[in-house]
């Protein structure tokens, strides 16, 4: 499957990031300039819809540990539908305890600033 990521700025500062496919080193750059999209307008919270990524390499992981260093401790970076290998892949490095794993993207919950 071809990659594909989508930015999207929302109301109340939430930057929404929708990635599907796989993540890799050739495909980590793109993924990186979304984050830096999100950074470039302040955003208060970072959604990353993940439902359709099937894979996530060390490059993609490099930039969501990015992603939580740049946009700082303030901005909860939420990973929404990841696919058991995925979120497998976030547990094996520990980044699970940096970002807000939830199963579906449920607006009362996630866009509640």
């Amino acid at each position: 499957m071809a990659f594909n990521v989508r930015f999207e700025m929302l109301d109340k500062g939430i930057a929404r990031i929708t990635l599907a496919g796989e993540l890799d080193a050739g495909t980590a750059p793109l993924f990186q300039k979304e984050v830096e999209k999100a950074t470039a307008e302040n955003a208060k919270r970072l959604v990353l819809v993940v439902s359709e990524l099937e894979y996530i390499a060390s490059a993609g992981l490099r930039v969501l540990v990015f992603a939580k260093q740049k946009m700082g401790r303030q901005v909860d970076v939420y990973v929404v539908g990841a696919q058991e290998q995925v979120m497998d892949t976030i547990r094996k490095t520990g980044l699970h305890n940096s970002v807000i794993s939830v199963k579906s993207y449920d607006p009362a919950v996630i866009e509640n600033i």
